[in-house]
């Protein structure tokens, strides 16, 4: 499996999108609205989060992750020069769990490391990718509110 990256063009809003919409379909399945309803609600949330990504993220880069070529989900990193921000990695469903995001999140620890810079990254308290996040040696730095924790990792020397 070829795991690679490339930034995201203005064709592939529909993608993004998607992908975005992947992330609420649990949540939104408990709800009883219409189909309508959700994917308006889905469309709102998503272009809420773009807007609030290229306002507080506005120099990060924004990576389409491509599995043997096919686009598989997105990773957002911000590069400060203090630390390196995970500001979002998804995969859509089908690509979870293949070792994809810690091939990507070891990548990124990896510049960290060699930069001598801490990554962080807000995750919600229940996304079960958390565990994979303590896998890599992230801990919990912050609780940011009712709904996000900031986990941190440090290279060794910092």
């Amino acid at each position: 499996m070829k795991i690679s990256l490339r930034p995201v063009q203005s064709d592939d809003e529909l993608f993004l999108h998607d992908v975005y919409a992947s992330t609420r379909a649990e949540e939104l399945a408990l709800v009883e609205w219409s189909d309508e309803q959700k994917a308006t609600f889905v469309r709102q949330q998503f272009e809420a989060q773009t807007r609030h990504y290229r306002e507080h993220y506005p120099a990060a880069t924004l990576d389409l992750i491509l599995v043997d070529g096919d686009p598989a989900g997105r990773l957002y990193v911000d590069r400060w020069p203090s630390e390196i921000r995970v500001v979002d990695i998804v995969l859509l469903p089908q690509y979870q769990r293949k070792g994809i995001g810690e091939r990507l999140l070891r990548g990124v620890q990896a510049e960290a490391a060699d930069t001598r810079r801490p990554v962080t990254i807000h995750v919600e308290r229940f996304n079960p990718a958390q565990r994979l996040y303590a896998r890599l040696g992230f801990v919990t730095a912050d609780e940011t509110g009712p709904v996000h924790l900031l986990m941190r990792w440090a290279p060794a020397s910092t």
